[in-house]
């Protein structure tokens, strides 16, 4: 009986193992496919993210040409008040 009880025990032990321990080629080809498909969604969201990069360096330089041209137009008003200060001072003292 002791024997039986032996057998009967490594059978069941035996089925235990081989059923839970070892993954199928299908379970493998499923996780394989989703990492592909998670690698393509890395390389498109790096491929976006450059994007993103580039036009925010555009829009960086479209800034400072922006702000380059109002300084240029600030200095030029300086210029034109104080010419037009001057002409009313001489016209005054006429």
């Amino acid at each position: 009986m002791n024997k039986k009880r032996m057998v009967t025990m490594f059978v069941l032990v035996g089925a235990c193992a081989g059923l839970s321990a070892c993954a199928t080629t299908g379970e493998v080809e499923a996780l394989k496919s989703r990492v592909d498909a998670l690698e393509s969604n890395v390389s498109a969201t790096k491929s976006d993210a450059a994007a993103a990069r580039a036009a925010a360096n555009d829009a960086v330089n479209i800034a400072n040409q922006a702000m380059d041209k109002a300084n240029e137009a600030n200095a030029r008003s300086i210029d034109t008040e104080t010419k037009i200060d001057r002409m009313f001072k001489r016209a005054m003292h006429k």
